[in-house]
């Protein structure tokens, strides 16, 4: 089998993503009020944003007990993995990474598990690990994964228009954006997540407007590597698709549905864009 890859439930791959590259997924936990859910296995993205709608409450994410980790670990060296690389959604807004190695620990001189940072969050993850996992399928090293993937994390942008900042307020991870609060009802948030840290990214006085910077930022670009569109259910996609079309058409954009755990602090309607810069660009 080779080397086996591993994530947690932030990547926001879909299902079958993950099951034709035999990505192992460690769901994050989700509570709403007293009810605890288990992301992706009895809270579907779609029942997420319901209850989001619905909640007066902030939900509360949780990061994967070890136990979690060590039980993906187990399962690909059950299966005959020679090693397996743990792609993890940021440390600076997560404790999952921590609770990576605590399960790496326990497998010190037996079984090869190693941990890497994506310094990134949803899909700008879920790139690392999409190709992480098409390199072990091709028969790549633990060790050159590792370094591929670490790479990446340098070269990974991560920009995002959201239509509130409440959701990332109240749930504390407002980080170097916090001179975007005050008049939240009457600006767009704009963030930068590439340091794997929220950063102020500027403020838009309307919705379109928010969606021209998001795309204007991505078109100074000279060249992108994987660009991926991830949204929390936006009804105006199609209208950002749009706006970038003319260089970016839809087909050659990976297009995903922020899931509970990163929805949770963007709120609903967020609009995310992540890519790699090509190696050596500045």
């Amino acid at each position: 089998m080779g080397v086996r890859i591993v994530t947690d439930s932030s990547c926001d791959l879909s299902q079958d993503e993950a099951d034709q590259l035999a990505i192992l997924i460690v769901p994050l936990s989700i509570r709403f009020g007293t009810e605890e859910f288990t992301d992706r296995v009895d809270l579907s993205v779609t029942e997420f944003y319901r209850r989001l709608s619905e909640s007066d409450q902030l939900p509360e994410t949780a990061a994967p007990a070890p136990g979690a980790f060590e039980t993906a670990f187990r399962a690909a060296a059950d299966a005959g993995a020679d090693a397996v690389v743990c792609i993890n959604l940021s440390s600076e807004l997560s404790a999952t990474i921590q609770s990576a190695l605590t399960a790496a620990k326990a497998f010190e001189g037996t079984f090869d598990v190693r941990i890497v940072d994506s310094r990134s969050i949803t899909l700008g993850l879920g790139t690392q690990v999409i190709a992480a996992a098409e390199a072990a399928r091709d028969g790549k090293s633990a060790a050159e994964i590792v370094a591929m993937v670490e790479d990446m994390a340098t070269r990974t942008r991560m920009i995002g228009a959201l239509d509130t900042l409440e959701n990332l307020k109240k749930g504390g991870r407002i980080g170097g954006a916090q001179a975007l609060v005050g008049n939240l009802l009457s600006i767009k948030p704009l963030i930068d997540v590439s340091t794997g840290r929220v950063e102020e990214a500027g403020k838009a006085r309307t919705r379109k407007k928010a969606l021209q910077w998001l795309a204007s930022r991505l078109l100074e670009e000279h060249a992108v590597e994987r660009l991926s569109v991830a949204h929390g259910e936006a009804p105006d996609l199609d209208e950002f698709l749009g706006l970038i079309a003319a260089r970016y058409p839809r087909e050659d954009i990976r297009i995903g549905v922020i899931g509970a755990v990163i929805g949770t602090h963007a709120g609903p309607r967020v609009m995310g864009v992540t890519w790699q810069r090509p190696p050596g660009a500045t």
